[in-house]
């Protein structure tokens, strides 16, 4: 039923936004100017969440929470071509109610564009193109290896790329987005959108054309 899978993956996608930004309020607030030690409760926070909304809602819309993510399902056949515009706009709204739960719940302006100014670059750029390319791996050998394991892929996974890439792995439109509306620690400046979302759309054209022929079944 299709009206599921959509309340699935808002509601997801929702549960993730407050994942990221919530944490990452309070880990900043908590810290003591102390980034790394920001950082690090902000990637255990969103991986621990990750985790558990695969987890229970996985079954019900395959727990994509992410445009790039459906849109290579599509490509792979696996997802229908006319359920991925009613997806992303699921994913976009439910992430974007998300970040204002959170600013709700912090006693913070619902309503606010962010003024991070540091992501962007070739850096930044190819940290999204490489954790995007990172996510699909582990989503598409996690199914063809075993598919029990992938909730805690991608919640392991995202923890790790927060660390190990300089724009701390976004790997999702809907988050982009949902984050360009919050002037928090885990934001990002609007007019830098745009050129995430391509890179993150790059690696899925990528992925496709790599991991399609890896884990091809024999």
């Amino acid at each position: 039923m299709i009206a599921k899978k959509l309340l699935a993956e808002g509601l997801g996608s929702a549960f993730l936004l407050i994942g990221v930004v919530g944490s990452g309020i309070m880990a900043e607030s908590l810290a003591g100017g102390n980034t790394a030690l920001a950082l690090l409760a902000n990637a255990i926070a969103t991986g621990c969440m990750l985790f558990a909304i695969i987890t229970t809602l996985g079954p019900l819309s395959g727990a994509h929470f992410n445009p790039a993510v459906t849109l290579a399902f599509c490509l792979r056949g696996e997802h229908r071509w006319q359920h991925l515009a009613p997806y992303a706009a699921v994913q976009i709204i439910g992430a974007i109610l998300g970040v204002w739960a959170c600013h709700l719940m912090f006693d913070l302006p619902i309503l606010q564009l962010s003024g991070t100014m540091h992501r962007s670059g070739v850096a930044q750029w190819s940290s999204e193109v490489i954790a995007t390319f990172g996510l699909l791996f582990v989503i598409f050998g996690g199914l063809r290896m075993r598919p029990d394991t992938v909730p805690a892929l991608v919640g392991l996974y995202i923890t790790g790329a927060y660390w190990f890439s300089s724009s701390t792995s976004f790997a999702n439109p809907a988050v982009t987005i949902a984050r360009g509306l919050s002037d928090t620690f885990a934001g990002i400046y609007p007019g830098h959108i745009a050129a995430f979302i391509a890179m993150q759309l790059l690696a899925v054209g990528i992925a496709h054309l790599v991991l399609s022929w890896l884990f091809a079944e024999d």
